[in-house]
């Protein structure tokens, strides 16, 4: 999941759905417990045309 959030187009939450085979809900859980409140990592997200969100980390 980190991988994918730090490729240069980032990831919806859709891709990491498919990769992890978690439901979208655990994806954001994943979000705001493991990356943010516990590695401190910031994660963005960008509204793409089409109504989806892109989510991304900074780069290592």
């Amino acid at each position: 999941m980190i991988a994918m959030l730090r490729r240069p187009e980032g990831a919806t939450i859709a891709q990491i759905s498919e990769a992890t085979g978690w439901q979208s809900h655990t994806v954001r859980g994943a979000f705001a417990g493991a990356l943010k409140k516990k590695l401190g990592l910031e994660v963005t997200s960008e509204k793409v045309e089409g109504g989806g969100r892109i989510y991304r980390l900074p780069p290592a």
